[in-house]
């Protein structure tokens, strides 16, 4: 079982909440999955920037692009629920979906490393109460979700489940 168990500190909870606000979110969503990638590959996968600032649990999804068909790989928050995980295709508030969400959509076998553990998992958006529960275990680990919903207003935030397929 992979596991992202870690509290933030006090530094970390204080990130968390400047993030959230829009000129740092519009500064950072096009950069700071780049940013991320080299420290986790320092790192060999156990730290990104994001975890070291915010102390949020990040992975890294790999899936089949939707049109290339390759494999691509991106760094995201992952918020554990049991042997599940719980992806959140906020774009940081933005207006589109990001892309690794189409690549889930149109490829739902995924790969997700923690660090140097690898597993292989069924992506499937969830609706209804699951979906209202699983975003409120999101917004309980980044109530910054919240703010990135009220942005993305009237794009509804898909709510990704990770099932293991092993």
């Amino acid at each position: 079982m992979i596991s992202l168990d870690h509290r933030p500190n006090l530094l970390q909870r204080g990130v968390k909440r400047i993030v959230v606000w829009r000129p740092i979110s519009a500064l950072l969503a096009p950069i700071l999955h780049c940013l991320d990638r080299p420290v986790l590959e320092r790192s060999r996968g156990r730290r990104s920037l994001t975890s070291l600032l915010t102390g949020l649990p990040v992975v890294v999804l790999t899936a089949t692009g939707a049109k290339s068909g390759q494999p691509r790989s991106v760094p995201l928050l992952a918020i554990p629920d049991g042997t599940n995980f719980v992806l959140i295709a906020s774009s940081f508030g933005r207006s589109q979906h990001p892309a690794w969400y189409h690549n889930v959509r149109a490829h739902p076998q995924v790969t997700l490393r923690v660090g140097e553990q690898e597993g292989r998992y069924l992506a499937q958006e969830v609706a209804g109460e699951e979906r209202e529960r699983l975003w409120r275990l999101a917004t309980a680990r980044y109530p910054g979700y919240d703010a990135y919903a009220r942005r993305a207003y009237p794009r509804q935030i898909p709510v990704i489940l990770l099932t293991p397929l092993e």
